[in-house]
């Protein structure tokens, strides 16, 4: 009786064992995959099996983002002061990438957005930026 009570406890932990190592990507998802912290490799999109303790995975979605960019305000070449919003298209080419050499690549993208804006605009009059509003 202890032997199959103790052969149906083991089934149980090699069963829930198992069933938290797999990971299903979608077709526009990858996972990055650490080994005990250091990169493995990235998989996807499918079935993926991950063992637990030992291998981590960050999920990443490969599909077209849209980040709406904070009102800024932004001073003119000829020294105007100008509120301005901006949207941003932008998608993750190199996962492996966007996860190890950037902490937050969401942040970050946003963050050169509003730099990006403010540089350019600065270097225009307001006359300009009106006249070619959809250019810049």
């Amino acid at each position: 009786m202890l032997n199959v009570g103790f052969a149906a406890g083991a089934f149980v932990l090699v069963a829930a064992f198992l069933v938290s190592s797999l990971r299903i990507l979608r077709e526009y998802e990858r996972g990055v995959v650490f080994l005990l912290g250091r990169f493995q490799r990235v998989k996807g999109p499918g079935l993926v099996i991950v063992v637990p303790g030992i291998q981590q995975m960050v999920r990443v979605d490969l599909r077209t983002v849209v980040l709406d960019v904070p009102t800024q305000d932004v001073i003119s070449r000829d020294n105007v002061s100008v509120k301005v919003n901006a949207v941003v298209y932008f998608r993750v080419v190199d996962p492996e990438r966007a996860i190890i050499q950037v902490m937050n690549f969401l942040e970050a993208t946003s963050q050169l957005a509003q730099t990006t804006l403010r540089s350019v605009l600065g270097k225009h009059e307001l006359d300009d930026m009106l006249a070619e509003r959809e250019r810049l």
